[in-house]
């Protein structure tokens, strides 16, 4: 039911956004007939490809390659959303214009038109081509240990994140050495049967004081209940509001589940039963998904926590609309209280392929 709830939604979302593009934007072109239908024909293929996307990404009917052109289709849908705002910003000063020569203002028009056109098309192809960029490590330095962990986020694994993907993900981890490796939830985007052998390529992943994961929002949309028997059959260590105390170290890892647990009465987080285990002399770190869960620390300060969630905006200016529900987009962080926190920007990519403003990283804190 959710999720022919959310295709009802999409669906929905994206033919009024096509809608307006064409009856605001096409047909007030001052281009030949031709010349617009073709572009009508092209607006109407990339709706159908956003229908296409969705059922790839919740059926896995498609080819890799078919697929990956189907998401694409989704940055380009973005791309008519902002060009609409624009173009409507665009409009209104054209309407100051009612003095002026008629053929000024046509030219004026074209002008316009043709600018928006070749930014739009430099806009997707960059963004595309950012997109397929490797992940890099970022090395952090927050200064508080004498110990190296790797952090990775929003891998989404599913869809156009396959095992080789995650193969080779592994292989850059490992070759950081780190003493701990931490996984900050949205690992797993589709039901777990269907990415086992992709899931299972992490527990190659080499690291002196263990591998610790903690849910994402994602993981909600796919019967976390299965997710996590899976994973306890791993080596991987499933952090369920609870913490892992490391004595060589001096140090508490502690982690929550998702704060999409409190939407869905299920696996919702629980900080006090988080902490309630924990060395109250050691340091401490917290994994929690989503940087707002800062607003749920009561009197616990951690020494440091590590988010994801927000892939650093993934694409500009799409970053604006994550600092209205999310208090950090990406970077480290110093808190009011002292602790810092560091928000990923996520090692894989939700929706298209695509990255602007926001680069695919592996987390070296040292």
């Amino acid at each position: 039911m959710r999720t022919f709830l959310f295709f009802s939604v999409f669906l929905l979302f994206f033919f009024a956004l096509h809608y307006l593009f064409y009856s605001r934007v096409i047909k007030k072109l001052l281009v030949s007939h031709k010349t617009k239908k073709v572009l009508t024909i092209l607006l109407g293929l990339n709706f159908i490809s956003n229908i296409f996307y969705v059922l790839g990404r919740y059926t896995e009917l498609l080819f890799a390659s078919i697929y990956y052109l189907f998401s694409i289709s989704i940055g380009i849908s973005f791309v008519l959303l902002l060009y609409l705002v624009v173009h409507e910003f665009i409009h209104l000063f054209h309407k100051t214009l009612k003095n002026v020569d008629q053929s000024k203002r046509d030219f004026i028009k074209k002008s316009g038109d043709g600018m928006m056109l070749a930014l739009s098309a430099g806009y997707v192809s960059t963004a595309v081509y950012e997109g397929m960029k490797e992940p890099v490590i970022n090395v952090v330095k927050p200064n508080l240990f004498d110990f190296s962990i790797v952090q990775i986020s929003d891998l989404h694994i599913g869809g156009l994140i396959d095992r080789e993907f995650v193969k080779h993900s592994v292989e850059k981890i490992n070759s950081l050495k780190a003493d701990i490796v931490v996984i900050t939830g949205d690992l797993i985007d589709t039901k777990i049967e269907a990415v086992k052998e992709a899931v299972l390529e992490l527990t190659h992943i080499r690291s002196k004081y263990g591998i610790y994961y903690i849910l994402g929002n994602h993981e909600y949309f796919h019967d976390p209940l299965e997710i996590i028997a899976f994973m306890k059959e791993t080596n991987i260590k499933f952090l369920l509001n609870e913490s892992v105390t490391i004595d060589e170290l001096k140090l508490n890892i502690v982690g929550v589940t998702d704060l999409f647990g409190y939407r869905v009465n299920l696996l919702e987080p629980n900080i006090d039963k988080a902490f309630q285990e924990c060395n109250t002399n050691y340091q401490t770190i917290l994994l929690a998904h989503q940087p707002k869960f800062i607003e749920e620390l009561k009197a616990y300060k951690p020494d440091l926590i590590l988010s994801g969630h927000t892939h650093g905006g993934q694409i500009w200016p799409f970053n604006h609309l994550v600092k209205l529900q999310q208090p950090y987009v990406k970077g480290l962080h110093q808190l009011s209280h002292g602790s810092y926190i560091y928000v990923n920007s996520g090692i894989g990519f939700w929706g298209p392929p695509m990255r602007l403003n926001s680069q695919a990283e592996i987390a070296y804190i040292i």
